[in-house]
């Protein structure tokens, strides 16, 4: 399952640093086929506690995490969504991705000049937010134009996508993205189709920088109703320092972590960052493990067990018969498959099973 999420930002906040610390986190892109090769994607592997534990338990060969994409977006400036700067290219790839992370910036450093000559977070969140609703209404309108003879005739199909352009289009002219929203699942299907910007789920990454001057220690109220208002339009917030996993490549584990208090800084925020990103998309893990391979598989949460099953081969679905499905942790506390089958762990679920995280699944096809 390909997952790909678009990093963008005005210029100077960070953006390129945050990749270069992704991309250090990089696994290799053969044991992923739906990846992009591409020197401007990350294939960031998912951190998660049980792989490793699993892959243990079965003495694997092999262990493989799920993993997020991420896409270094061309640098945006106001006017994009009228073609300045790079803004053709900017909004042409945010539309290849799935969902969106917006870099803010929390640090002053005069040796780092904004684009604005001023650090404000809310003011840069509107500057690319509004360049987004901007290309959405453009999109909107075009579509809306295009629409009009079926209209005349009554075409249902028409006159329903109408009625939802009408509906988004209200609101992006309040100023307001789409995904501030909640819409149904047909509405949702058809935005998504007519590949509107807005309605992607947006991860605001909130950018410190280790021994400098930082809005949540500066002005922790300001900071507090800055975390308030991503939430309030629809996005979910996350703190992080760039720069300390971008400075700290080279080192590892213990030594890493010395290295990492004497700059001044605590975590990078880096694996929160992956993990949201992850909680963002509305998904879930499961497992397959075994002596050869033990791996995570993504999907989306309320798939049934024939859908699942789809990660790992389309085939799957059509040729599914049954599923053995254990709990992660039942499965390493029984101390063997032998033993948890003994106990009645190991549970036979059919086609209309839900699956839920940290199933281990044998698929039966």
């Amino acid at each position: 399952m390909s997952l790909s999420i678009g990093i963008v930002g005005l210029p100077n906040v960070g953006k390129s640093t945050l990749f270069n610390a992704l991309t250090k986190k990089s696994v290799p892109a053969e044991n992923y086929p739906f990846c992009t090769i591409d020197p401007s994607v990350g294939i960031v592997p998912v951190p998660d506690e049980r792989l490793p534990k699993l892959s243990a338990f079965s003495k694997s060969k092999k262990t493989v995490p799920a993993v997020i994409e991420f896409v270094d977006i061309a640098g945006l400036v106001a006017g994009a969504s009228k073609g300045e700067g790079l803004g053709n290219q900017f909004l042409a790839n945010i539309r290849e991705t799935d969902a969106i992370l917006e870099v803010v910036r929390l640090f002053e450093d005069p040796d780092i000049q904004h684009v604005a000559g001023k650090i404000d977070p809310f003011e840069d969140i509107s500057v690319i937010n509004l360049e987004l609703v901007l290309a959405d209404m453009e999109t909107a309108a075009k579509r809306l134009a295009n629409l009009g003879k079926d209209v005349k005739k009554g075409d249902k199909t028409a006159l329903k996508e109408e009625a939802l352009l009408k509906k988004a289009t209200a609101l992006l002219e309040e100023g307001k993205l789409l995904s501030s929203r909640a819409w149904d699942g047909e509405e949702i299907k058809m935005l998504k189709q007519l590949n509107l910007l807005t309605v992607k789920p947006i991860l605001y990454g909130l950018n410190r920088k280790a021994g400098g001057k930082n809005l949540d220690e500066t002005d922790k109220a300001r900071f507090d109703e800055l975390v308030r208002h991503i939430v309030q339009i629809g996005g979910r917030p996350v703190l992080l320092d760039a720069k300390i996993e971008d400075e700290l490549k080279e080192f590892k584990g213990s030594e890493k972590a010395e290295m990492r208090k004497e700059i001044g800084g605590s975590d990078d925020g880096i694996n929160d960052l992956i993990a949201e990103s992850y909680k963002l998309l509305g998904l879930i893990t499961y497992f397959t493990t075994g002596e050869d391979e033990t791996r995570a598989w993504t999907i989306k949460k309320g798939w049934t067990a024939p859908l699942a099953g789809t990660a790992i081969h389309t085939d799957f679905k059509e040729k599914f018969i049954r599923a053995e499905v254990i709990f992660w942790k039942e499965l390493l506390d029984a101390g063997s498959y032998a033993e948890a089958r003994a106990k009645g762990l190991v549970r036979t679920e059919g086609k209309e099973y839900i699956v839920k995280d940290g199933d281990v699944i044998e698929f039966k096809i």
